[in-house]
């Protein structure tokens, strides 16, 4: 099955969300339909993690877990566009390894 649209979801820390929606609007990637752009999601949710030995995280120490308020950003966009988007969340994205999550989605209509 050929899939048309795609959700994509990250979570990041709340003072790159702006950054990340301009270069995403910026190559189509939160426009639905010919009438809006700027279109996603953010909710803020808890984010658990531990670096392991040879880590460089962004956030917290080698070895131990650590715990904080993060940004899930998540937004549809066409297949053609998902490759882009993903090169755009990995630039601005502070992490080393960043959650980056692309669902495919079968009940979604862009006008």
């Amino acid at each position: 099955m050929d899939y048309e649209v795609f959700k994509i979801e990250t979570f990041i820390p709340e003072k790159y969300v702006d950054a990340l929606r301009e270069e995403l609007n910026s190559i189509g990637a939160l426009s639905i339909g010919g009438n809006y752009d700027n279109c996603m999601s953010v909710s803020k949710v808890t984010g658990y993690w531990r670096p392991l030995k040879g880590a460089n995280p962004f956030l917290g120490d080698v070895g131990k877990v650590s715990r904080e308020i993060e940004c899930k950003v998540e937004f549809c966009c066409r297949s053609h566009i998902v490759k882009k988007a993903l090169d755009i969340i990995k630039k601005v994205h502070p992490y080393e390894e960043p959650v980056i999550n692309v669902i495919p989605l079968i009940n979604y209509y862009f006008m």
